[in-house]
């Protein structure tokens, strides 16, 4: 699990964000930062008219060389609630598909003057290059690239852990299943850490758990009953096998039987554990639909959440390359 270091370049001169990229060596501050903007967002969603001016005459770029709808669908909804124009590139049929390099695709973008670049990407690191290649005065947000990470859906999480439980410093954080392939928990993990939670596990079978992963802070369970004990969190991942190289797994029904979360093996955790899902979800391989539309699953407040997260995250970023700009002037 070699991290990318992009904390670097994250931030402007004036310590503001400029660029999402990883949740990694960003400081508390900037977290809590980031959770209080979008926490200031979530009103909006409840009014008639929801829009806000903040990146009025603003134009924002999908750039989705991986499929998700949910995702590019969240985003789109936070730029416009954020009066930014929006163009979504379709990767299918875009000239790169027909040759074009990936960065003579995006200085073109940037010759029609965009502000910022949403980028989802299948190979790590993809965000991390865009951001050291472009003009400086477009902002990038990651929206997931490879195993690396998916530093908004991790922040989005944050804000529904903190909506339902608060403080983090007191929580056992058990995050069950697909360890190895899924960006969303390493953004999780570096995210509860700095946030200060200090009981953070992970679950699963040996073959999906990197061998060096307690070198982040966290325990490594291969028992339910062991790994949810004393839980008030705990977050079910979908099997990636898109990403697995071998078969790594003897059939989806032995995962369910060992892994999978059912209504007896939330038993396990505290009697008010909360329980999350990023999406999108597989009932009867990592979780059971009991639980998953129960009292204690707060998966679709997940969702919702996602739309004022990416709204913060875009405006402080945009905020943060106004800043350079005025300085370049």
């Amino acid at each position: 699990m070699s991290p990318i270091d992009a904390s670097s370049i994250q931030l402007n001169e004036e310590g503001r964000l400029k660029h999402f990229l990883t949740t990694e060596g960003l400081s508390r501050e900037i977290l809590t930062e980031i959770l209080d903007t979008a926490n200031s967002f979530i009103s909006t969603q409840e009014r008639s008219v929801k829009t806000v001016p903040l990146l009025r005459g603003k134009t924002v770029v999908n750039l989705f060389f991986e499929n998700s709808t949910r995702t590019r669908s969240t985003f789109e909804l936070a730029a416009k609630r954020l009066s930014a124009n929006i163009l979504n590139l379709d990767i299918a049929r875009s000239a790169t598909s027909k040759g074009e390099t990936l960065m003579d695709t995006l200085w073109n973008l940037e010759s029609m003057y965009s502000d910022m670049f949403v980028v989802r990407h299948a190979d790590s690191g993809a965000a991390h290059f865009i951001a050291q290649h472009i003009t400086p005065n477009v902002a990038v947000i990651n929206a997931g690239d490879g195993r690396h990470a998916h530093p908004t859906q991790a922040m989005l999480d944050m804000l529904t852990i903190r909506r339902e439980k608060g403080a983090f410093e007191n929580l056992t954080v058990a995050i069950v299943g697909d360890i190895l392939h899924s960006r969303v928990a390493r953004s999780q993990i570096y995210a509860l850490k700095t946030l200060g939670a200090t009981d953070i596990r992970v679950i699963g079978p040996n073959t999906l758990i990197p061998k060096d992963i307690e070198s982040l802070g966290v325990r490594a369970f291969n028992n339910m009953q062991q790994g949810l004990k004393g839980a008030d969190v705990v977050i079910m991942l979908r099997l990636q096998k898109e990403r697995m190289e071998t078969a790594l797994l003897p059939s989806e029904s032995e995962y369910y039987r060992l892994f999978g979360l059912s209504t007896d093996k939330l038993a396990y955790a505290n009697s008010d554990a909360i329980v999350m899902h990023p999406g999108p979800i597989n009932r009867g391989v990592e979780i059971e639909s009991a639980v998953a539309d129960g009292a204690q699953s707060v998966i679709l407040k997940q969702v919702s959440n996602g739309i004022p997260m990416r709204m913060a995250v875009m405006a402080m970023a945009m905020s943060g390359q106004t800043t350079t700009r005025q300085e370049e002037v």
